[in-house]
């Protein structure tokens, strides 16, 4: 796949080769009422043959990569144990998940980032330590997810390189001690399951733009993911984002608009379901615990002066976190 846009033909195979059933079944009166959908031509990095200046064109900050390096046998691991883990009784799961009453028809494993516990900040807020499933239970299950997490980081951090290019500024520039050098970084299995109803407030996961740096998520190839590029359009118009097979799905988060002083910005996004067992691999990728998160000298002028205040991103990231729980204790109140 070029540097480019995927061709329209690919992505329309994607979709027309779905089986009607689903396709008609997935775009009901209500969601058809509540959005205008069709598939996204989303803009394809090649990791292996790219330059800052195909970051620096891209129309949408949601896109694809491609020759990211993470193997098929890797990924196939990853999806594998992921579904096992989720095929688990209940009882064995709620040993290691943390479940809590919201309206996203999902349940989800994270895996956040873990530092040594000689490290002065080993019990700091998202550093861990992570809760594991018993391995008489889940042979290999940690292995190929620690494994997983490290594969996902170095993509991750290829990509900000060209962003730091993008935006003027040295490659390394985001791989340094203050900012990428102990990153929060999680990882999260998600499986989906029954139908969305947005007539109702009922999603898969509902509209919403991620909170740090970047996101690079890897899909099965159930259609679900959505997004909404200018979400202040009324009505808001909704575009499915297909799963391409060995691409990686990067979505650039609030953090990188912040950053960029709004150059780069946030896309808002949902999952729409029909019925249908769904798995996602999302990675959140997030700076450094005492990061300051601030205008970057090059995207700022006097005549461009920083849109937003700077925050140390733990102080951020603890803040968003604080207002989702509220959303979740609102509903319960009224539930």
């Amino acid at each position: 796949v070029p540097n480019s846009t995927i061709n329209r033909s690919i992505l329309k195979d994607i979709l027309v080769n779905k089986p009607n059933k689903e396709m008609n079944e997935m775009e009901t009166k209500t969601q058809v009422e509540d959005s205008i959908i069709q598939e996204s031509l989303l803009t394809c990095i090649d990791l292996a043959n790219s330059d800052h200046q195909s970051v620096l064109s891209l129309k949408q900050w949601v896109f694809y990569v491609i020759n990211h390096g993470i193997s098929e046998e890797v990924m196939d691991k990853a999806f594998e144990q992921s579904k096992n883990f989720f095929a688990l009784p209940l009882e064995e799961k709620m040993e290691v998940l943390k479940n809590e009453k919201h309206r996203d028809h999902k349940e989800g494993y994270y895996i956040g980032s873990e530092v040594p516990r000689d490290d002065p900040q080993w019990d700091y807020p998202f550093y861990g330590p992570n809760p594991w499933p018993d391995p008489d239970v889940l042979p290999g299950w940690r292995e190929t997810m620690e494994k997983y997490h490290q594969e996902a980081l170095r993509v991750c951090k290829a990509i900000a390189k060209l962003l730091a290019l993008a935006l003027d500024l040295d490659a390394d520039y985001f791989d340094s001690p203050e900012m990428l050098r102990k990153p929060i970084s999680t990882l999260r299995l998600l499986h989906y399951e029954g139908k969305s109803d947005p007539s109702k407030g009922i999603y898969g996961t509902g509209a919403h733009s991620d909170y740090g740096m970047m996101t690079l998520i890897a899909t099965d190839d159930v259609l679900g993911l959505q997004i909404c590029k200018d979400r202040n359009a009324k009505p808001q118009k909704w575009e499915y984002v297909p799963s391409i097979e060995g691409a990686l799905v990067v979505n650039l988060g609030d953090m990188m608009q912040c950053w960029s002083n709004g150059l780069f910005r946030s896309t808002m996004h949902r999952v729409i379901l029909n019925d249908q067992n769904r798995y996602s691999i999302p990675f959140f990728l997030e700076p450094n615990h005492d990061c300051i998160i601030e205008c970057l000298p090059t995207c700022q002028s006097e005549s461009n002066l920083p849109k937003y205040p700077a925050i140390k991103c733990s102080t951020y990231l603890t803040q968003r976190y604080e207002e989702v729980h509220a959303n979740f204790r609102s509903y319960e109140k009224h539930a």
